[in-house]
């Protein structure tokens, strides 16, 4: 992203010829966006992204041969937006669990593709914005800040974290906070390391911990689901 121009870079992947050529005709209309790579697979986009600073924004075909555009955008979670421009309908779905800004259906009209610019540039210009001025850290403790005024959250006192798409809330006894940082992200943050996540939209710390069941963990007196995949973290958490 260029500060100063507010420009926001981005790939494009599509195998059809003409609809890669359309897409691109028409993102260049919008000076906000600066095009990365224009790619006809999936497979393609993510050689170039490979070992480079990711783009803020993915807009992706979804039926591709090799690789779908629902799997690379799954692959690349901390990419700021996505845009899915397809002819699959029956895909809106799983575009929108995987954070889809937008789920576009061919055939692409300029019309509808004007509307999904200006949610992307709002969104995004938004999303710095807050990415500024959320929050800090300082020691044990994290300084939200809140309109005019600063809060300061100690990280012990804080009982879980989830997921909110591209934001992240806080739970305390007192009160929810939210701040724009993906929980991926958020937990890879010096400060947070006592975290453990238990599923996708969740990460607790132990001293909170009141009961663990087949159903689930409860923390204080708030059952949380367990992911598939995290219940082994759970386990040496728990030990």
């Amino acid at each position: 992203m260029n500060l100063q121009k507010k420009t926001f870079t981005a790939i494009i992947a599509d195998d059809n010829r003409l609809d890669r050529l359309l897409l691109e005709s028409l993102v260049r209309k919008y000076p906000f966006i600066e095009i990365a790579g224009v790619f006809a697979s999936a497979i393609d986009a993510q050689a170039f992204m490979s070992g480079k600073p990711l783009p803020d924004i993915l807009i992706l075909d979804i039926d591709m041969p090799g690789m779908s555009g629902l799997t690379l955008r799954e692959q690349l979670p901390e990419i700021t937006a996505c845009i899915f421009v397809t002819s699959h309908p029956e895909f809106a779905l799983e575009g929108f669990e995987l954070a889809a800004l937008d789920y576009v259906v061919k055939p692409l009209k300029q019309e509808r593709f004007a509307i999904t610019m200006e949610r992307l540039e709002l969104f995004l210009t938004l999303h710095y914005k807050a990415e500024l001025l959320d929050y800090t850290l300082g020691g044990d403790t994290l300084f939200i800040k809140d309109g005019t005024h600063t809060i300061k959250v100690k990280l012990h006192d804080i009982i879980y974290l989830e997921a909110l798409k591209d934001y992240s809330a806080i739970i305390t006894r007192q009160r929810k906070y939210c701040v724009s940082t993906p929980l991926g992200n958020l937990l890879k943050k010096k400060g947070f390391e006592s975290f453990v996540r238990i599923h996708r939209s969740y990460a607790i710390q132990k001293h909170y911990i009141h009961e663990v069941s087949a159903k689930g963990v409860k923390v204080n007196d708030v059952l949380l689901p367990v992911g598939r995949t995290y219940k082994d973290d759970l386990r040496k958490l728990t030990a």
